[in-house]
């Protein structure tokens, strides 16, 4: 017997008689609790969405954009001695505090 033939041995999948290969199943389980689900995220594509992980985050993401645009800003005092770095810095900085602030203005607009 050849190496390949032994190799393709080994890789074979167990089938069932007349039905193909074993795999997966593709059904859904339902779910064991009542619990409401409040977003508008079908349980079926996202199951994470029954016990609530699946929504936004506004405060949190904002914090952190802040956060990093003042990382980012606090990268200017450095060792270098160009001012093309600074010039990214700040850009990108202030590209972060845009979205930031086009966030805030028109979140608090109904639409």
């Amino acid at each position: 017997m050849s190496r390949y033939a032994a190799a393709s041995r080994l890789r074979t999948v167990p089938s069932v008689p007349d039905k193909g290969a074993i795999v997966a199943a593709t059904d859904i389980e339902p779910a064991h609790t009542e619990r409401a689900v409040v977003t508008h995220v079908d349980t079926a594509e996202v199951p994470s969405a029954e016990w609530g992980w699946s929504g936004e985050a506004p405060r949190t993401f904002k914090a952190a954009g802040i956060i990093v645009a003042l990382i980012l800003l606090a990268m200017i005092i450095g060792n270098h001695h160009g001012n093309i770095e600074n010039i990214f810095l700040v850009g990108f900085a202030l590209a972060i505090f845009a979205i930031i602030g086009y966030d805030w203005i028109y979140r608090r607009k109904p639409r």
